[in-house]
């Protein structure tokens, strides 16, 4: 017999008698058994924890890159350029939605679109069945961060609606 042949084969058996170890313990002892529960429910916890710490991570990461965007150039306000805006902010939008990496990017350029449209809440319909969904969930997210002027003005309309009925 070759020499792989015989280690192989070793690693083999040590492996298999290490299964029926494994097994036998996991059957038959009830601290291997608290053991092996406390382990994988730590291990959960610590999956959701990291999990959420890269929520948060990631949402001050939106949330800085929105406000400095903000910062850094305004929306405008005067009605003129705002058709051109829109469209401008919407292609690249698209644009970069396709560009691994550019989530951010793309969704700053639809907020921004979605800043200067009249009617918000159609703009979020359409961006809900064409956008893809990372993207879409980081512009709402922006927008529960910073709501534009346009969406102000119409939840301030529904809520001054439900005040007088």
């Amino acid at each position: 017999m070759s020499k792989t042949t015989v280690i192989s084969s070793l690693t083999l058996t040590a492996f298999v008698c290490y299964l029926v170890y494994f097994d036998y313990n996991r059957r038959h002892s009830v601290e291997f058994r608290k053991k092996l529960k406390k382990t994988k429910k730590n291990h959960y916890k610590q999956q959701l924890k990291s999990k959420q710490n890269a929520k948060k991570v990631k949402l001050e990461q939106i949330k800085s890159r929105l406000l400095k965007s903000l910062a850094d150039e305004p929306i405008p306000t005067d009605l003129t350029d705002k058709e051109q805006i829109f469209i401008n902010h919407v292609g690249k939008g698209e644009q970069l939605a396709a560009v691994a990496g550019k989530e951010i990017d793309s969704a700053l350029n639809f907020y921004r679109a979605l800043a200067v449209y009249p009617n918000p809440t159609d703009l979020l319909s359409i961006y809900q069945r064409t956008v893809p969904e990372n993207i879409y969930e980081i512009v709402v997210s922006m927008i529960a961060i910073q709501p534009p002027n346009t969406v102000v003005n119409i939840l301030r309309d529904s809520i001054s609606s439900l005040d007088q009925d």
